[in-house]
C-alpha cells in the first residue's frame, strides 16, 4: 500500500500530461512546433540597444515563444557587420549597436540564453531599392522588363531585382548567407517571399541568352506563359538546391527556413516554387504569410493543400499579421487567427515584434495576457547545435 502511495503523485502527473497532450491541438510537436516573431528593421531600436533586448528577449520566454527571425539583410544593406558587403562595395558603412556592439551576436547570446531559437531572416532577397549602393555599384546585376525598365513597386516602395540567374549575384548572395551561417552563432538562415523573381522581370540580355542557349527559342512575349514560367523557376530551385548544399556543408544542423506566400501566388506571379523545395529536402521549415483580416479568408488559405503536404515533411507555420503602425491589428483577430493555424497543427510567426504589444490598440498587459492565453505551456524547440 506504501508503495501505492509513493506512486500516486507520478500516476497523476502521467494522467495529467496526457490530458494536456490530447487536449492541446498544437502539442504534438513539442519541439518542433513554431512560435516564432520577426524583428524588423522596425524593431532596430531595440536590436540595437542591449537592455531593450534583454528585456525584449525575457518577455518572449516568459509568454512561451520560441524563435525569434532577426533581420539581416534588408534594402540592400547588411544589418550586421559584413565583410562581404564592405569587400563588394556596396556598404560604405558598418551596421552596430548603440554600443558599437556587433547586433547579431547579441542577438544570438540573448535570445539563446532565454532558451529561443536564432534563425536570422534574409529579408529582401534578390529586391533592393534603385538608389541603394548595392543598385548603383552593379548595375549589370539587374535585370528588367520587356520594355528595359528596371523598376517595380513593393510593399517597400520602388525597387529593382537582381537577376538571381546571374552567377555573380549567385555568388553574392551565398557568401553572405554562409558568412552569417558559418560566423554566427545562429540556428539557420531563413528566405522569404523576395528570394523570387516577379514574371514580369527576365528580359535582359544576359537571361534572354541564357534561355536561346538552352531552348533554342527567345523568351516569350507573355511573361505568365506556362514554359517561361517553368524555365526560370527551376533555375531559381536549381540555385536553392546548390544554397543549401552550401549551407550544410558549413553547419549540418542548421535550419533552412522559407516564409513565401500561398503556393499559387508564389509560383506563378513570382517563379518561386516552394513546394518543389519541400519535396526535393532543400529546406526544413516553412512559415507561409497569410495576412488577411478576414478569418474566412484566412482559414481558406491555411487549409490548401500545398500546406498540409509541408506539414507532413516539415514543421510549417502560418504568418500572423499582429500589426503595422498605421493599421493596428485587435488582440482578438490575432487570437482567432493562431487558434485556426493552431487547431490544424499548424505554428504561427508574427509580423512584427513591435506590434505584438507596442503598436496596438489594447494596453500592453492586456496584448500579452492574450498572448500567454495562446501558449499556456513552453514548447521549447531544440537547437541545432545541441
Amino acid at each position: 500500500m506504501r508503495s501505492v502511495r509513493r506512486l500516486l503523485p507520478l500516476l497523476f502527473l502521467v494522467a495529467l500530461l496526457g490530458v494536456w497532450v490530447v487536449g492541446s491541438p498544437a502539442i504534438s510537436q513539442t519541439r518542433t512546433e513554431i512560435r516564432g516573431v520577426w524583428m524588423t528593421s522596425n524593431d532596430a531600436d531595440i536590436l540595437r540597444d542591449r537592455p531593450k533586448l534583454q528585456e525584449a528577449m525575457a518577455q518572449l520566454r516568459q509568454l512561451n515563444f520560441n524563435t525569434i527571425y532577426p533581420v539581416v539583410w534588408n534594402a540592400g544593406y547588411a544589418m550586421y557587420p559584413s565583410a562581404v558587403a564592405q569587400q563588394t562595395g556596396i556598404q560604405s558603412f558598418i551596421y552596430r549597436g548603440l554600443e558599437g556592439q556587433d547586433v547579431l551576436a547579441d542577438v544570438a547570446a540573448q535570445a539563446h540564453a532565454q532558451g529561443l531559437l536564432v534563425i536570422p531572416w534574409f529579408e529582401f532577397g534578390f529586391m533592393a531599392p534603385p538608389t541603394s549602393e548595392l543598385a548603383l555599384k552593379h548595375p549589370e546585376w539587374l535585370t528588367q522588363h520587356q520594355d528595359g525598365t528596371q523598376t517595380s513597386m513593393s510593399a517597400a516602395g520602388e525597387v529593382v531585382w537582381l537577376n538571381p540567374f546571374r552567377p555573380e549575384v549567385q555568388q553574392f548572395i551565398t557568401s553572405m548567407v554562409l558568412e552569417i551561417v558559418g560566423q554566427y552563432d545562429v540556428d539557420g538562415i531563413q528566405f522569404d517571399d523576395h528570394t523570387s523573381l516577379p514574371r514580369e522581370f527576365g528580359y535582359d540580355r544576359y537571361t534572354a541568352a541564357l534561355y536561346q542557349q538552352e531552348t533554342h527559342e527567345s523568351p516569350p512575349a507573355d511573361p505568365a506563359d506556362p514554359a517561361w514560367i517553368r524555365w526560370r523557376a527551376n533555375k531559381i530551385t536549381a540555385f536553392m538546391t546548390q544554397l543549401n548544399k552550401a549551407i550544410k556543408a558549413v553547419k549540418p544542423q542548421a535550419i533552412v527556413s522559407v516564409s513565401p506566400n500561398y503556393y499559387d501566388f508564389a509560383y506563378k506571379m513570382h517563379l518561386q516554387d516552394w513546394l518543389a523545395w519541400v519535396q526535393q529536402n532543400i529546406v526544413d521549415e516553412l512559415v507561409v504569410q497569410v495576412y488577411r483580416p478576414n478569418l474566412e479568408s484566412f482559414v481558406e488559405q491555411i487549409s490548401l493543400p500545398q500546406i498540409q503536404v509541408a506539414q507532413q515533411k516539415i514543421p510549417t507555420g502560418i504568418g500572423v499579421l499582429t500589426g503595422l503602425r498605421n493599421s493596428p491589428v485587435p488582440i482578438t483577430q490575432i487570437q482567432s487567427q493562431s487558434r485556426a493555424a493552431q487547431n490544424r497543427g499548424l505554428g504561427v510567426a508574427y509580423f512584427y515584434y513591435e506590434s505584438l504589444w507596442d503598436y496596438a490598440p489594447e494596453p500592453v498587459a492586456q496584448r500579452q495576457y492574450g498572448f500567454q492565453t495562446l501558449f499556456p505551456y513552453p514548447a521549447l524547440r531544440r537547437s541545432p547545435a545541441v
